[in-house]
């Protein structure tokens, strides 16, 4: 067959390669974490108690892929055992209710939606999965959502070992922050190893993107740009490889829709843009409520200072404020510095620390997104709508 015949609308061969679903028969770059998850996950072959494994990285940086790649290898080694599998992304079951009621069922014990206490469905789960000898991995997606002062729950979980006679459990926990100071206090007593998920270089997402390509393309249906332009866009997203990889997605579809006969420069410049407005909305939406109210802080100071940046007292004065005429409790000045560590590595704003000579450290905080493009979305919530009509005179 001619050339033409596999451009001329023949852009993918197997769109699927390129889903987030995929995990690839290989992961380039990062056979030392693999290696690591698998010295853990392995002890459970010897009859020994595991770890529980936290596993921190940026978005991209292939945790959940890593972690479901050495499971399903796992999983085929250890088909003599009595082993159990459980994925659960915290972004759906984003409380401990939900997370417990979730496991409950897994084993086929039924708990009520409503009115039952964790401690209480934590305590069926305990006797259901000890009736037998069996090993039960348990993958806890986003896990952060989770880690509160106020609830014990996942801290339970993470020792339920100790609690049991016959079952051995190993809990994984995989965020996209380094941990914040309610895990920190509480780590060196849960026994877990933890796995560090750098990010990718621009070479290391073109290997990546290199064996995707292969496979989720028609032969010569990419102009040779397309891939280090992926790679180098993604690279300034924290060499976040997921992000290259929907650009490629996203181009390869535009240059479907337009009819063009292959996938050029023009076509991932354009889904850039789509992808960056839509993500950053997506993010936005799904934050808890205390990261919105944070970022409308530095959203409100930002629009009526008209100033570069501000410092974090300033920052904080107004998150108070907010917080008040909302009639939420507000954080403490420790957790919110865990938020805007987290909004910073969402690249929502940029936050510095500085030497401000006698008054010490401080850090100077900036929106990092357009104003015009995050305020609908912060004061479309329902919780937040009071706040589109005031300025910071108004809250004085």
């Amino acid at each position: 067959m001619s050339e033409e015949y596999f451009s001329d609308g023949k852009i993918f061969a197997d769109k699927e390669v390129l889903r987030s679903s995929y995990i690839p028969e290989n992961l380039p770059h990062r056979k030392e974490q693999i290696a690591s998850l698998t010295d853990v996950l392995s002890t459970t072959l010897k009859r020994k108690t595991p770890s529980n494994i936290l596993v921190f990285g940026k978005t991209g940086t292939g945790k959940t892929a890593t972690v479901k790649y050495v499971c399903n290898q796992f999983e085929e080694m250890a088909r003599t055992c009595n082993y159990a599998l459980i994925f659960i992304n915290c972004e759906l079951f984003y409380t401990h209710h939900r997370v417990l009621s979730y496991l409950a069922r897994f084993f086929n014990k039924r708990v009520p939606v409503f009115g039952w206490p964790t401690d209480a469905i934590y305590s069926e789960i305990k006797e259901k999965i000890d009736t037998e000898d069996r090993y039960v991995v348990v993958i806890l997606d986003e896990m952060d959502k989770l880690v509160t002062k106020e609830d014990e729950t996942l801290y339970k979980l993470l020792r339920i070992n100790s609690e049991l006679n016959k079952a051995r459990i190993s809990v994984i926990g995989i965020s996209n922050f380094l941990p914040s100071s309610e895990l920190q206090d509480q780590r060196s007593s849960l026994g877990a190893k933890e796995i560090i998920f750098p990010t990718y270089s621009t070479d290391q997402l073109k290997d990546i993107l290199t064996e995707r390509v292969h496979k989720a393309f028609n032969y010569s249906a990419l102009d040779d740009a397309v891939i280090p332009l992926c790679a180098a866009l993604a690279t300034k997203r924290n060499g976040d490889a997921k992000r290259a990889i929907d650009l490629l997605l996203m181009a390869g579809e535009i240059a479907e829709r337009t009819k063009s006969k292959k996938v050029v420069e023009e076509h991932v410049r354009i889904a850039s843009k789509k992808i960056e407005a839509n993500s950053t909305v997506r993010v936005v939406k799904t934050m808890p409520l205390h990261h919105k109210i944070l970022l409308s802080s530095v959203l409100m100071l930002t629009r009526e200072k008209n100033e570069r940046y501000f410092i974090s007292g300033e920052v904080y004065y107004m998150y108070r404020r907010l917080c008040d005429h909302l009639g939420a409790k507000p954080l403490t000045q420790r957790r919110l510095i865990d938020l805007i560590s987290e909004l910073d590595s969402l690249e929502l704003i940029n936050a510095v620390t500085v030497n401000r000579g006698r008054y010490g450290m401080t850090r100077e905080i900036s929106l990092n997104v357009p104003e015009e493009l995050i305020q609908p979305v912060l004061f479309a919530d329902y919780e937040l709508k009071t706040l589109s009509n005031f300025s910071i005179k108004a809250l004085k």
